[in-house]
């Protein structure tokens, strides 16, 4: 570009768009800090502990005082600690609920604990060329536990709780014992909430990734209300004998979801659940703008959901936003479900409902 063009620029939105990119990078680089501050456990050392120098975390972590003193010091320019003068730091409680504290519905600090690998970004430069996507286990080692670390803190602290009860009938059934099967249960998360509290059930686990389903079986090793099968949704015995279908967070990711809609129906009893929970999003899209993290969300679908939903030739490749509430119903009504109810849960990012024959 010549300096005649150059001049042309409108200096303030050429800083706009500076900083934005650059913005990304720094994201980028940021998460490489909360990665090593996961791994290394220093969120969990800092939590309650006050303020604190370098000098004080080498102490309690044993780790390196120079390597620290860098670390958190990039932690308070990321807002992240608190700090006024960059040498004493403080992990307010708040930041300790989504960094540190495990068990809590905003920690967030777990989707940091695997970083892609150069090859799936080759993959996907390619899948770009072809079409084709990668499935699960092509996206990477460990691609299945950053699935759970996602999705774990919302599960554990809704799921048996909160979600299960909004399902009129379906906790007096588990208590009795009944026959649930979770489609896409990638490592077993849902199920050991739903096992360990409703021990008279017997579960089911389908997903087509080796890694989760491996995962899984190491989870349910010696359980014998539990089994697991290495295969996809549209595979579902048609037994018409199944009390409770989950399929959590999953339907958009799979190439052909109408077909596992369509087996879903062929395997639940006449009187049958079949509970979904989906991303929320909108057809609309002056609606999802108002998502303050959708680039992210666009970014994941690209990277990760529509990845695996054009993993095949004939896959659909909705992607993370592509299964709102109007086209959830329509594909419902198209497999022969008839009631289809959302439910009202306290979750910013996930929408559930309630589907039956």
């Amino acid at each position: 570009m010549g300096d005649e063009q150059q001049q042309e620029l409108d200096p303030d939105l050429l800083g706009r768009y500076t900083l934005t990119t650059w913005g990304y990078k720094q994201g980028e680089m940021v998460s490489l800090m909360v990665h090593l501050g996961t791994r290394l456990g220093l969120y969990e050392a800092l939590d309650g502990a006050g303020v604190v120098t370098s000098t004080d975390l080498a102490a309690s972590t044993g780790l390196h005082e120079r390597w620290l003193r860098e670390w958190l010091r990039g932690q308070a320019a990321a807002d992240l600690l608190v700090s006024e003068d960059g040498e004493t730091f403080l992990l307010e409680p708040e930041a300790a609920a989504v960094l540190a504290r495990t068990g809590g519905p905003s920690f967030a600090a777990g989707v940091f604990r695997n970083l892609r690998h150069p090859e799936v970004a080759d993959g996907l430069a390619e899948a770009f060329r072809t079409g084709l996507g990668l499935t699960y286990d092509d996206q990477g080692e460990g691609s299945e536990q950053h699935t759970e670390a996602m999705l774990a803190p919302m599960a554990r602290s809704l799921l048996v709780p909160v979600v299960v009860p909004l399902l009129d009938g379906v906790v007096e059934r588990l208590e009795a014992g009944a026959k649930v099967v979770d489609v896409g249960c990638g490592t077993g998360l849902a199920l050991e909430l739903l096992a360990d509290a409703y021990p008279n059930s017997v579960f089911e686990g389908y997903d087509v990734s080796e890694r989760a389903i491996a995962a899984a079986r190491d989870r349910f090793a010696g359980r014998a209300n539990v089994s697991l099968h290495l295969v996809g949704g549209e595979d579902l015995p048609a037994t018409g004998d199944v009390d409770l279908v989950m399929t959590l967070d999953c339907l958009h990711d799979m190439p052909r979801p109408d077909l596992a809609m369509a087996a879903i129906r062929e395997a639940i009893a006449t009187d049958g659940v079949w509970l979904a929970k989906e991303i929320r999003s909108s057809p609309d899209w002056q609606k999802n703008r108002r998502n303050p993290v959708l680039a992210m969300m666009f970014a994941a679908s690209v990277s990760t959901c529509m990845a695996s939903a054009m993993s095949t030739p004939d896959g659909m490749g909705l992607g993370t936003l592509g299964l709102d509430p109007a086209t959830l119903a329509e594909m419902a009504t198209a497999a022969g479900f008839t009631r289809f109810v959302q439910h009202e849960v306290d979750d910013p990012t996930n929408l559930y409902y309630d589907i039956r024959p």
